[in-house]
């Protein structure tokens, strides 16, 4: 579909464990199958929320197009929105790691800077700069919610202390990282509103890394000169 999050949780990897060939660790067989149910699942969900609406699709409805039982989503799943939302999942923490994997001679928003400019010329749904359809259902979908907006703040919450803690957990770096996280939300809307307006990601590339560039500014100089 369109923002790829399975991240099970408590996944067991006890089971026999196959190389993934990408050079990251291999994945039991129990791990494997864990995450295709969360795909199918969410899949399912996703297709009957962009058809009807989330608020007119039950979660006894889902479960029944999964072909599992209502208990055994909500182990997957907690909350109906997550099954939209679980998609996010990968990103909750990706600030933090891009902090934590930067170069020694990389200050950690020149590294935030430069992984956010590259998702633009990526066209990463993420940044909101993406006008293949099925990005623009989802995230139509997503932002039409207001049940998903509210559970999306939570994901936001923890990237925001996830990145704090990548910064040093302090006070100040709790500060920055309220900053940036906000900084990175709203460029990623912004995008997103242009486009679903009709103009089309090559039209608003030039603007969002323009747009990008003085929110990093404004990040390293402070609020003042522009109060």
């Amino acid at each position: 579909m369109v923002m790829n999050g399975e991240n099970p949780a408590n996944g067991d990897r006890s089971d026999s464990a196959s190389a993934s060939g990408d050079g990251s660790p291999p994945v039991g067989l129990r791990e494997r199958k864990k995450r295709l149910t969360y795909q199918a699942v969410s899949d399912a969900a996703i297709t009957m929320f962009l058809e009807r609406g989330f608020d007119k699709v039950s979660v006894a409805e889902v479960a029944a197009a999964a072909d599992i039982s209502k208990p055994t989503l909500f182990r997957y799943f907690p909350a109906k929105e997550d099954l939209v939302l679980h998609r996010f999942a990968d990103h909750e923490d990706e600030a933090a790691r891009v902090v934590t994997g930067r170069a020694p001679d990389e200050t950690p928003l020149g590294a935030l800077r430069r992984h956010f400019l590259d998702g633009l010329d990526r066209r990463d749904p993420v940044t909101g700069l993406c006008d293949v359809p099925q990005v623009l259902a989802f995230l139509r979908l997503l932002y039409g919610t207001p049940a998903l907006v509210a559970r999306l703040h939570a994901y936001q919450g923890r990237s925001e202390a996830a990145l704090a803690r990548a910064l040093g957990g302090g006070v100040p770096d709790r500060l920055a990282a309220g900053q940036i996280i906000a900084v990175l939300r709203i460029l990623a809307l912004e995008n997103w509103r242009r486009i679903d307006a009709g103009e089309s990601a090559d039209r608003v590339y030039a603007g969002a890394v323009q747009e990008a560039e003085e929110a990093f500014v404004q990040l390293r100089t402070g609020l003042e000169p522009h109060a």
